[in-house]
């Protein structure tokens, strides 16, 4: 008589799993927040919306890190890309105002490489750390014949609130009004199908470093500022670089002129631009070419936005303009 099956034969280790459930509850733990009633572990997460909202709305995002995790496997380097996963969706959940509630993650793999989904999951709390939001639940999918062996993909979620009268969209944007760019930390999690292109060209030792940066987190010095300087809207530039994302936020009939020579072209992307002979306007529409977040104000109220989130931690530039637009020019140039 043949022995029969279990899971595990099927290449699934559920002790595996349970394992790093438990190694990664020290981690989430650091990220609790008062409002949390339940977290790891079970069915669902339950959290309650902080009191001091009076009318309060709540706002959702959720991404992933791309081709970027391409190069975490090249590298076998895994600790900083949870941080990226956590960034693309607080910093899109905060350019409407809201301040990041909770998060949860979802990390698929053929086999559970236990060591390699700590590392990850310990990335994924640090980010929140550093977002303010609560790490409360997540999934660990273990699929055999899925992915290629040493490969596996995140996707992350996360709920922030706002209140009603303070939600960001962009309405009073204005021409006049002054365009401040914050600096990135590198390419974030963008654009990495076209640099693997380009490393295929030519490896640059020196630059793998500056373009593996964990994407930069905005959340709790931008919060810090809007509650001293109005702003009016905010873009966070992610896929589709500076000319797709600050059309996102403009009101019609208006647009945004961005001039490049305004802030400094990090060296990454002098980088990436010569070795991959790339087109400027190009550059502009897939990369963030080193600002990372965009806020709107008036005109009267840039200096104080700006030192207020120098203050705060932030490098800010002021990169452009809002003009009055029309239906035969571009929402958004760089001249």
């Amino acid at each position: 008589m043949s022995k029969g099956l279990s899971y595990r034969d099927a290449g699934v280790d559920i002790d595996a799993g349970d394992a790093l459930v438990e190694a990664i509850k020290p981690f989430a733990r650091r990220t609790m927040r008062p409002e949390v009633l339940a977290g790891i572990g079970g069915f669902g997460a339950l959290c309650a919306i902080p009191k001091k909202f009076k009318r309060p709305v709540l706002v959702s995002g959720t991404d992933g890190v791309g081709t970027k995790l391409k190069l975490a496997f090249q590298l076998d380097k895994h600790d900083t890309v949870g941080i990226d996963l956590v960034a693309m969706s607080v910093n899109d959940v905060l350019v409407q105002g809201a301040e990041p509630l909770f998060f949860l993650d979802y990390f698929a793999c053929g086999r559970l490489e236990q060591g390699v989904a700590a590392q990850v999951i310990k990335g994924i709390a640090r980010g929140c750390e550093l977002a303010g939001c609560a790490l409360i639940g997540g999934e660990t999918a273990e699929m055999p014949g899925m992915y290629p062996a040493g490969e596996y993909d995140l996707a992350g979620f996360c709920v922030g609130v706002v209140e009603r009268e303070r939600i960001l969209d962009g309405r009073s944007i204005r021409p006049g009004d002054a365009l401040l760019g914050l600096a990135s930390s590198g390419p974030h999690s963008n654009g990495f199908s076209l640099i693997r292109k380009i490393m295929e060209r030519e490896r640059n030792e020196a630059m793998v470093g500056k373009l593996f940066a964990p994407t930069r987190i905005y959340v709790k010095p931008v919060l810090k500022v809007l509650k001293k300087v109005p702003i009016k809207g905010l873009a966070h530039i992610t896929g589709g670089g500076l000319t797709g994302n600050v059309p996102r936020i403009l009101p019609k009939k208006t647009r945004a002129v961005i001039r490049r020579a305004a802030w400094p072209l990090p060296e990454v992307f002098e980088w990436l631009q010569r070795a991959g002979d790339v087109a400027e306007d190009e550059m502009h529409r897939v990369f963030n070419c080193g600002i990372g977040m965009v806020a709107v104000v008036a005109a009267k109220d840039a200096k104080r936005a700006a030192s207020a989130l120098r203050a705060a931690g932030e490098t800010v530039y002021e990169i452009g303009t809002i003009e009055k637009g029309s239906a035969v020019e571009p929402d958004c140039v760089v001249v």
